[in-house]
């Protein structure tokens, strides 16, 4: 519950900035110019926002005998989450890694890479899995691409004003309402980055009760952290600002619960699921695995 006050916080917090960067701009009609225009492109962004991040990153639909029994395995998760049983894709990188994408859990999909299907044992998959349709349940996917919609259109509305130079009579004066140009964006980032670190934590939660055992995706993110570091992924290098989608941040940045990270420290989620998994009876620590055990290798 805690998570989800935080969010709606910071959701709040998110809009404000919307607001007050359109009423620097042009008075109380920046205002509604401003909700018009985030009204327009979320739902542009709610209607194609999965296809879109499907194709950045070159995902097809798992077919053939290995796409078979990773899309049995898929549905079995779903069924034990109850929910409607998302599509299930496949991307062509080495780097394990999964996420998950659409505008509601009736039009969803799940993406996990060739990567994580080769190094990684068929419990730390359904770990990861469970994980994504925790995102998928909790409608994170819709809460993620809403705050990236805002964030880049405070960003275009504060690049707006600085062209046009804003209201000359704001009360913040000339120089406040530069300032304020400046420091919108840089804090509508910062909210979005706090709003994907605050999802993770209560989807690792809720995927760990999907999946039924905790250790799975605690030894899952700690692999996946591992590989991340050293093996690139080429199309989400290209495309960065999806980042914060998947799982295990893909772009070879340091992870720790820093000002600019948008994944939570891997240390911190494995603790806090190794909690969890302490408070079961029969708890413990989950065994190392190798990449030689992967199902699909």
């Amino acid at each position: 519950m805690a998570g989800y006050m935080r969010t709606a916080v910071l959701m709040a917090v998110m809009t404000a900035l919307f607001m007050g960067v359109g009423y620097l701009l042009a008075g109380p009609t920046g205002v509604v110019l401003a909700l018009a225009v985030a009204a327009g492109m979320n739902l542009f962004s709610w209607w194609n926002s999965d296809r879109m991040v499907l194709r950045m990153h070159g995902a097809r639909l798992a077919e053939g005998p290995d796409g078979e029994d990773l899309r049995a395995m898929v549905a079995d998760l779903a069924r034990r989450a109850d929910m409607p049983v998302p599509a299930t894709y496949i991307i062509e990188t080495d780097q394990p890694n999964a996420f998950a994408t659409g505008r509601n859990p009736d039009n969803a999909a799940v993406a996990v890479t060739t990567g994580l299907m080769q190094r990684l044992s068929r419990e730390e998959i359904a770990g990861v899995i469970a994980h994504e349709l925790a995102h998928i349940r909790n409608r994170d996917t819709l809460i993620m691409t809403i705050t990236a919609t805002f964030a880049g259109a405070i960003s275009m509305l504060a690049n707006f004003a600085l062209f046009f130079g804003g209201r000359r009579d704001s009360p913040l004066g000339l120089i406040g309402v530069i300032a304020m140009m400046f420091l919108a964006p840089l804090a509508a980032g910062l909210v979005q980055m706090a709003i994907s670190r605050s999802r993770e934590y209560e989807a690792d939660r809720v995927g760990a009760e999907i999946c039924g055992e905790p250790l799975w995706l605690a030894s899952a993110l700690e692999r996946i952290q591992g590989f991340a570091s050293r093996i690139d992924n080429n199309a989400a290098e290209r495309n960065p600002a999806t980042a914060h989608m998947f799982i295990i941040n893909p772009l070879h940045a340091h992870g720790y619960d820093a000002l600019f990270s948008t994944h939570p420290r891997t240390e911190n989620r494995v603790a806090a699921l190794e909690a969890m998994a302490r408070q079961r009876p029969g708890g413990g620590r989950a065994p190392r695995r190798t990449a030689a055990q992967g199902p699909w290798g």
